[in-house]
């Protein structure tokens, strides 16, 4: 990969803050910044495709493929928290990942983990409250695959992760105005997904 050949030469970058990088590739495009960017966190994202997807040699190509879309991704968005965003993104990639090779069980099982109590809160906005005990796992977890990414990805980090709208914004690059859209969005789509169930 030609941002794993830059890291080894690439000296000037290593002390300037992940902002200005970003700042540097957004205008530039010069691929040094990703291979320094890649040097940095590399270990963060092969360390979250291991958790997710529990095979070294899986993790390693999922990691290769998270940071050669970086390099379509950092030259349309502005990203504030590079460490942040790019966790959410290794763990929403692996996610994708188990779920294309239905694997639906484990699906079921990392968004539970990551949940808490919080399916109640989701459920009691969409008023689906009559349905019960894990048939509300199954059926929620179904009805989030099939939004589109953008919306998924919202309505699972405000309701699963508890983040804020601006943390949203801020780890995806959207503004707040395209989050709250999203999410709003999303739970009108999930409630036409579910409200068939019984």
């Amino acid at each position: 990969m030609t941002f794993v050949s830059l890291t080894n030469k690439n000296t000037k970058f290593s002390s300037i803050p992940d902002e200005e990088l970003l700042g540097h590739f957004h205008n530039s495009g010069n691929m040094e910044v990703i291979g320094e960017l890649y040097r940095r966190y590399a270990h963060l994202v092969l360390g979250v495709c291991l958790k997710y997807l529990k095979d070294q040699e899986n993790a390693h190509d999922a990691t290769m493929q998270i940071f050669e879309k970086l390099i379509d991704d950092l030259k349309v968005n502005r990203i504030e928290n590079f460490k942040s965003w790019l966790y959410t993104v290794a763990k929403n990639s692996c996610l994708m990942e188990i779920r294309k090779h239905g694997s639906e069980q484990r699906h079921m099982e990392i968004i539970k983990e990551n949940s808490g109590e919080n399916f109640v809160e989701i459920w009691e906005e969409l008023h689906l409250n009559h349905v019960d005990g894990e048939k509300r796992l199954a059926a929620l977890t179904h009805a989030l695959t099939q939004l589109n990414q953008e919306q998924r990805t919202c309505v699972q980090m405000i309701y699963l992760e508890n983040k804020s709208y601006k943390e949203i914004a801020d780890l995806t690059g959207m503004d707040i105005n395209h989050v709250k859209s999203h999410i709003q969005n999303g739970k009108r789509n999930l409630k036409m997904l579910l409200e068939s169930i019984k």
